[in-house]
């Protein structure tokens, strides 16, 4: 597709064809059923002092959106010289990685019946007194276009099911939920077994859970909760928006500064399948490898081209916007711990008085965290024992990235369904997460 773009400035234009898939139910009531198609585009128009946007459901009407931006701007002979558009890259690709396995070509009836499986499963449990359902699909076709040259092509999807359920046996009351999100429909399919267990876990935790003892414990992340921890409580840190304006935080997240073991490297990427898989950014600027921890040592940030402009730093590929109606802001793609050199047998037998997280309600903070638990044990003398009611476990995050002092050989990674990352008025934006199990010494535990 080809634009006139305007003389003496940068522009460029996002284009969006999405199709995505909502079920809910609620017990067996079907709350939501409805499939939704749509074409839509953003464009952006800048001249060296400001940005001009239009969004346009009408792609026959981009050229006139675009004309008029540059009415409203001013050319500048210099833009080329800008560093804004000097971040700007310019790619020629087509990456399509999901073509004959799109979400569209699966029947409605067959993502109903997938649904449908979970409620005799979860009906059996004669704890569970709610339970809630959903099904969640978006596929996306993305073209991009800009002024430099750029003729991008990409796709991206997500399939996912998820089921939230709160048990009750006199006072006691267990909320948990079972999550499976996958790249494909057909990867959904088979979750039968997982949730069973976790129904029968939960059982477990709310029948036989005792109330922690308040106090200082080494605590162990799941995959699950580790991914959270490096998501809400060290990413957001990352984005270096952040920081523009805001010497003390730049002065705390100064590159070269060591703030952990040297087996404790943290990475931000797009190029992993899954929720936060974004081969472009939606600037145009292809996914890399960020380091923001590497060897215990501040590496890196995250950028879109006009924070690293403001920062005199490269690009990474994390201008992303939440569609087609706002502007690329920076935000994470997929972020995880990488894995250590501790199998997870040794990091059990190696921890003599602490507490096992393995899953939880929510994580939040930047630079002093929370952890909500839903599902904890204690680990005395080397093994996991009784299940433990915790409220929550805080600390500060340079000091606890400091404490890690166990981290396992494998790492896992999580894409989730339904809600997402929040940023400004930008939710919610799809990410994944990740690491190993990692133990933390010295945490706070009420």
């Amino acid at each position: 597709m080809k634009y006139t773009f305007p003389n003496g400035m940068y522009s460029d234009v996002r284009i969006e064809h999405v199709f995505s898939t909502a079920i809910n139910y609620t017990l067996r009531e079907m709350q939501e059923c409805k499939e939704k198609k749509y074409s839509a585009a953003f464009i952006r128009v800048y001249d060296g002092k400001m940005w001009y946007y239009a969004s346009t459901s009408d792609l026959a009407g981009i050229q006139g959106e675009l004309d008029a931006l540059a009415k409203l701007a001013t050319p500048n002979p210099d833009i080329a010289q800008t560093a804004i558009y000097k971040n700007h890259a310019a790619h020629v690709d087509t990456v399509m990685a999901f073509v004959g396995r799109e979400a569209s070509g699966v029947p409605l009836a067959d993502k109903i019946a997938l649904m449908q499986k979970a409620m005799p499963l979860i009906e059996a449990n004669p704890y569970v007194k709610l339970w809630r359902l959903g099904y969640e699909d978006n596929y996306t076709v993305k073209e991009f276009y800009n002024s430099k040259g750029s003729a991008l092509c990409f796709d991206y999807q997500v399939c996912g099911f998820r089921a939230g359920f709160t048990m009750m046996e006199g006072e006691r009351k267990m909320d948990e939920s079972f999550s499976r999100a996958r790249v494909t429909f057909p990867d959904v399919c088979g979750y039968e077994p997982e949730l069973a267990d976790l129904l029968a876990e939960s059982q477990e935790v709310l029948l036989h859970s005792v109330p922690v003892e308040p106090g200082k414990y080494s605590v162990i992340f799941a995959p699950f909760v580790t991914g959270v921890f490096v998501h809400e409580c060290f990413g957001h840190k990352s984005e270096s928006d952040f920081m523009i304006g805001d010497e003390a935080t730049r002065k705390e997240w100064t590159i070269g500064k060591k703030v952990a073991g040297d087996d404790l490297s943290i990475i931000e990427t797009g190029n992993i399948l899954g929720n936060g898989y974004t081969p472009y950014d939606d600037e145009g600027n292809k996914a890399t490898f960020t380091h923001l921890i590497k060897d215990g040592v501040l590496a890196g940030r995250l950028h879109n081209a006009a924070s690293a402009a403001d920062l005199h730093e490269g690009v990474t590929g994390n201008g992303r916007a939440m569609s087609f109606e706002y502007e690329p802001i920076v935000r994470m793609t997929t972020s995880y711990i990488d894995k250590g050199d501790k199998t997870y047998d040794q990091l059990i037998a190696e921890t003599q008085n602490g507490i096992l997280l393995k899953t939880l309600a929510h994580g939040s903070g930047m630079s002093t965290f929370t952890i909500a638990p839903r599902t904890a044990y204690y680990v005395k003398d080397g093994k996991i024992t009784t299940p433990v009611r915790v409220s929550v476990v805080t600390g500060n995050v340079f000091e606890a990235l400091g404490d890690i002092d166990g981290i396992t050989d494998r790492v896992e990674m999580w894409s989730f369904v339904g809600g997402g990352c929040g940023k400004m008025e930008q939710y919610p934006l799809p990410v994944g997460f990740g690491g190993p199990y990692i133990r933390v010494k010295n945490m706070t535990v009420q």
